[in-house]
């Protein structure tokens, strides 16, 4: 059988893996009834519709022709490698490094970083936009953990609070 859109056959087999996953992860924990509700309920029931779905979408593929085939492009490295860099250093920032010295520098230096790191990994970068986009998720994050959800980490860095 040929492979008539590779895009929608590769994204298909991810979606069936991952709700495979997440159902056999979800074995671990009590499921219950649809009544009773266990831990296990949801990821389970979200896995199988995960599934299904990447099953569907991969034999979608198979069936339905596409005018070039729907070729699978080269692999993003620029975009995989600053989304993940931004997360690292959001973390860091957020609890500090102690092993290399570095305290708390809290949540809204930890957006900042964030926002500025990842937003590497478009093809142009507008240091103007970059840095409305941060205040504005700065903002709105400490409205949203800090006041509403009241949780309790740093929100400035340490060395200031003090």
């Amino acid at each position: 059988m040929r492979i008539k859109s590779q895009k929608d056959f590769f994204a298909g087999l991810m979606f069936l893996l991952v709700g495979l996953a997440f159902a056999w992860g979800a074995g671990s924990y009590s499921v219950g009834t649809g009544a009773r509700m266990g831990p296990g309920y949801f990821p389970m029931v979200l896995g199988v519709l995960l599934s299904v779905l990447g099953l569907i979408v991969t034999l979608t593929a198979l069936v339905v022709e596409t005018p070039d085939g729907d070729p699978v492009g080269s692999f993003a490295w620029k975009p995989l490698v600053f989304i993940i860099a931004g997360n690292l250093v959001f973390g860091a920032s957020i609890g500090g490094l102690p092993s290399i010295g570095l305290p708390p520098m809290g949540l809204i230096f930890g957006i900042f970083a964030l926002t500025f790191v990842a937003s590497n990994a478009g093809d142009e970068f507008k240091f103007k936009e970059v840095l409305i986009l941060a205040v504005i998720l700065s903002v709105f994050s400490y409205a949203a953990f800090i006041m509403l959800l009241k949780l309790q980490f740093p929100v400035w860095p340490t060395f200031l609070t003090r």
